[in-house]
């Protein structure tokens, strides 16, 4: 969006260690735009008018791995969540959030680690229908979430924040509580019991 683009370089330029180089409008134009610019962090807006903002993050850490780059979205849904932690990118925020967050996520983003807010993790868990309260804990819920969208243990453990071996603890108790042997079909036990939240166009 145009305007919000204009209101945060305004933004980034009122910030005495932050200053903005340039816009880019389309997913085709940003790798060519860092090129030239040679910025130290990108914020990239995930829908864009051709195409999505982790494929042109992707284009730009391909030539620019240094790049540090921040996704913002309006639509968190657990696919978009689970390609983001393994794309390579340094943080996840809502496009709705303070100016404040993004202006400290640019300055301490870095490479190898990943930035997501708490209200992008949140969106995934819905609260399961009475009968099935207690079955499975917020933390499980979010793992559980991230299976069915098709992340690995290493980006789920990266996005969440814990550790490889805690995050394959949470798969073995999901497996163990669905009485699932695999992964698959413990996201099939999880959508017939309505465990998993339904995301409108996802």
């Amino acid at each position: 969006h145009t305007t919000f683009a204009e209101l945060l370089a305004q933004a980034l330029d009122r910030e005495q260690d932050l200053v903005h180089v340039g816009n880019a409008g389309s997913a085709g134009t940003p790798a060519e735009l860092c090129r030239e610019a040679r910025p130290d962090v990108v914020v990239m807006d995930y829908h864009l008018p051709d195409g999505n903002g982790l494929d042109a993050a992707g284009a730009i850490l391909h030539e620019s791995p240094q790049v540090r780059i921040i996704t913002l979205t309006g639509n968190p849904t657990p696919e978009i969540l689970g390609r983001a932690a393994g794309s390579g990118v340094c943080g996840f925020l809502p496009k709705d959030g303070s100016l404040r967050t993004l202006l400290d996520t640019v300055r301490f983003a870095r490479p190898g680690s990943m930035v997501v807010h708490p209200s992008l993790l949140a969106v995934q868990v819905s609260a399961p229908e009475q009968n099935h309260h207690g079955v499975l804990t917020a933390r499980v819920q979010q793992v559980l979430a991230l299976m069915a969208a098709g992340s690995d243990v290493r980006a789920n453990a990266k996005l969440l924040g814990i550790s490889e071996n805690t995050c394959r603890g949470y798969v073995k108790a999901i497996l163990a509580k669905l009485g699932g042997h695999t992964q698959l079909e413990a996201v099939g036990g999880a959508r017939s019991r309505r465990l998993l939240p339904e995301f409108p166009g996802a």
